[in-house]
């Protein structure tokens, strides 16, 4: 019995797309605007990624059609998605809004074995939401990641018990947590391409490599060694949120509008989820990927939206004579240091801050009227780019 299942939605936004557009169904499209969000399995065949910009992605795929990404649908197919899993399993981890891992311990005597239970989540996803669904099962959840990874597109893996190092021995090193291009080129720079031997390799040649605690952590994967456990109603260490575009596409008017739009999100999430935050980070990437942060920590913890985009654009006037000799082609903001909004201890006299009732009638209204019903005078004329929250 595997106990732990890692559902994993195909190519979310593009299938969103191609199932409410027949048209699509086929064709090599993707989702995005200047910089590809999610492009289909047909036009992944061409070598089309996600964050690649369109020229680039053209390039390689003539006919390839995108377009425009709709938020609100793909948070509104994630909620029906969510709620299958929870129906399936009491014990369901979120890792975004289109993954997830789902403890079925237990499971087989009520419901029957875990291949069972998994294809029966496949078929509902497929049936209620129409959205194929990848899933791999395992004793451990990195190896039910990887078996639902392997398993893509739109596939079933089940690692039996006994049988986990001869399914992940074979495969390359790259399929380890942790292991990017850098690492993958030092452990082929000794000869090591595969996950079995890294398994092999004497720890100290591998931490000689890649360091002590990352070569811990290859080995311990490599043996399957992951004592996570499937977290239910676990609070996030942090909140943020991002925006991708093309390289050389914002100036620093732009980039400042980009801050307000994501800034106001994070700080709206804060006060949904009931937290106040005392780090404001500022998260960037360049043109050549290369990315960085910025982070300042406040004195007091807040959720004033006015308070964290302040603190997020004078992190951006630091790092702005950076970002315009290198570009830039991903913009974040996020909070941590996270705490229960309880934790906020007034000053004397106790004034009431200047941005509470603005803050909390915006919210009233988006709560009520939805969330492009009111936005700031700066990001007015630009279509609202939703998430969805996930569980708390």
């Amino acid at each position: 019995m595997a106990r732990i299942l890692h559902a994993d939605l195909d190519a979310f936004y593009a299938s969103v797309e191609q199932r409410d557009r027949p048209e699509l169904i086929g064709r090599a499209m993707a989702v995005g605007g200047g910089v590809i969000l999610s492009p289909s399995y047909e036009a992944r065949r061409h070598g089309v990624k996600t964050a690649m910009n369109e020229r680039q992605a053209r390039a390689l795929c003539p006919g390839l059609q995108i377009v425009e990404p709709r938020m609100a649908a793909y948070a509104e197919a994630s909620r029906a998605v969510f709620a299958i899993f929870d129906d399936t399993s009491p014990l369901v981890e979120p890792l975004s809004i289109d993954e997830a891992f789902i403890d079925v311990g237990g499971l087989d005597r009520l419901v029957g074995p875990d291949t069972l239970i998994a294809a029966d989540l496949r078929r509902r996803v497929a049936d209620e939401v129409g959205l194929p669904l990848s899933v791999g099962g395992g004793s451990t959840k990195f190896l039910a990641k990887v078996a639902s990874a392997v398993a893509k597109p739109d596939g079933l893996l089940i690692v039996p018990p006994g049988r986990e190092l001869e399914f992940l021995h074979p495969l390359p090193v790259g399929r380890l947590w942790g292991v990017g291009p850098t690492t993958e080129q030092r452990l082929a720079d000794v000869g090591i391409t595969t996950v079995g031997e890294v398994a092999a390799l004497d720890p100290s040649v591998l931490q000689a490599k890649v360091g002590v605690a990352a070569g811990a952590h290859l080995a311990a994967l490599a043996a399957n060694r992951d004592p996570r456990t499937v977290e239910v109603g676990r609070r996030r260490r942090s909140v943020g949120s991002q925006r991708s575009f093309p390289a050389g596409s914002v100036d620093r008017d732009g980039a400042g509008q980009i801050v307000v739009e994501v800034a106001d999100r994070v700080a709206r999430r804060l006060r949904t989820g009931a937290r106040v935050a005392r780090t404001v980070t500022l998260r960037l990437r360049f043109g050549d990927f290369a990315s960085a942060t910025r982070s300042r920590t406040l004195a007091e913890p807040t959720r004033s939206t006015a308070m964290i985009l302040e603190t997020a654009q004078a992190l951006l006037d630091e790092a702005w004579s950076i970002v315009a000799e290198r570009g830039l082609t991903k913009l974040g903001v996020a909070v941590s240091n996270l705490d229960d909004d309880r934790a906020i201890q007034q000053v004397l006299p106790f004034p009431i801050p200047a941005w509470d009732p603005v803050d909390r009638a915006m919210d009233e209204i988006r709560e009520r009227f939805g969330v492009g019903a009111v936005t700031r005078a700066t990001l007015a004329g630009r279509d609202p780019v939703e998430m969805p929250l996930l569980p708390d």
